[in-house]
């Protein structure tokens, strides 16, 4: 019988799945996380081995010699020693796709709680201003309406093409660039944008893409959202620019160091608003991620693996 691993379930099912199908394909031990010092005691016997985030580097990989195969439950996979598992004849897959309706819904909570303010609005009525209030209504903030506007989307991808469709039916402008684009299309896009969405991977190129320059180069009114990869936008940068004003606001579903020190340069600055990255984690994201790992398994065993990402086989 195959021996599976899940080094870490707890992200993806904390109770509200079920383990059933990938427990049908082999004996299956599920932990919820795995410290470093006992990955390697853990998985020592398994031919198949998940991880979310846990990390299997070349040492790691190196102490595992019944190991044939890597499902990491998402879709990037750099938690995964990419040239250390082709040296072992390691397949690795991943989940693509999954999560993209409901990271496209978080990118728009998160450009709708910029433009309208809903929580602070309904707090200020949780306080009695509304009962105080001389007047029919009140709000304490310039309210955005997106008809009309721009909302540039950097990353052509499944996500990004997701928001794009939010975003027309909301009437706005879409603009879009990708890898490919030239620097002169990228400027275009800061400059016009009233919306800037990043959903572009982390790679040298895009690190720290969103900078002091780039910023300088946004319209005052713009708003900042990333639900992509945290280092992709210069934190120190975004922070300065939001105290003195310089854009209206950003939302970010994702930060360079996960979790984040309590001093993180953004957390707590003027007009910004971070949530802890989990615009992937609606139930029915994390249950097509839960099906499509399994399904990956299944035709590894099978002999006919998808969603292959390294050059084995």
């Amino acid at each position: 019988m195959n021996s599976i691993v899940v080094l870490d379930g707890y992200t993806l099912n904390p109770g509200d799945l079920e383990w059933s199908g990938l427990e049908a394909l082999g004996s299956c031990k599920v932990y919820d996380r795995t410290p470093d010092d006992l990955i390697v005691e853990r998985a020592a016997d398994a031919e198949i081995l998940l991880t979310n985030k846990t990390p299997l580097m070349a040492d790691t990989l190196e102490a595992l010699p019944r190991l044939k195969y890597v499902g990491v439950l998402a879709t990037g996979y750099n938690v995964v020693d990419v040239p250390a598992a082709d040296k072992k004849d390691v397949v690795i897959c991943n989940v693509p796709a999954y999560s993209s309706p409901s990271v496209a819904q978080n990118v728009f909570a998160h450009v709708l709680n910029l433009t309208q303010r809903v929580a602070a609005h309904a707090s200020a009525v949780n306080a009695g201003r509304w009962s105080s209030c001389p007047d029919f209504c009140f709000w304490d903030t310039p309210l955005v309406e997106l008809k009309g506007k721009t909302m540039g989307i950097i990353g052509e991808g499944n996500i990004g093409s997701e928001t794009a469709c939010i975003a027309e039916a909301f009437g706005m402008q879409v603009i879009s660039t990708n890898s490919r684009s030239s620097d002169a299309e990228l400027e275009a896009l800061f400059r016009s944008s009233d919306v800037i969405s990043i959903h572009c991977p982390l790679t040298d190129k895009t690190e720290g893409l969103i900078n002091a320059e780039r910023i300088e180069w946004m319209k005052s009114s713009a708003i900042l959202v990333n639900t992509s990869r945290g280092p992709i936008v210069n934190e120190a940068d975004l922070a300065d620019a939001l105290n003195r004003g310089r854009i209206a606001g950003a939302g970010l579903d994702v930060l360079s160091e996960e979790p984040p020190p309590v001093d993180h340069p953004l957390i707590g600055v003027k007009n910004c608003f971070v949530t802890p990255h989990y615009a992937w984690a609606s139930r029915e994201s994390r249950m097509r991620c839960l099906e499509i790992a399994v399904e990956n398994v299944r035709c590894f065993l099978a002999g006919s693996p998808v969603n292959q990402v390294n050059a084995t086989q």
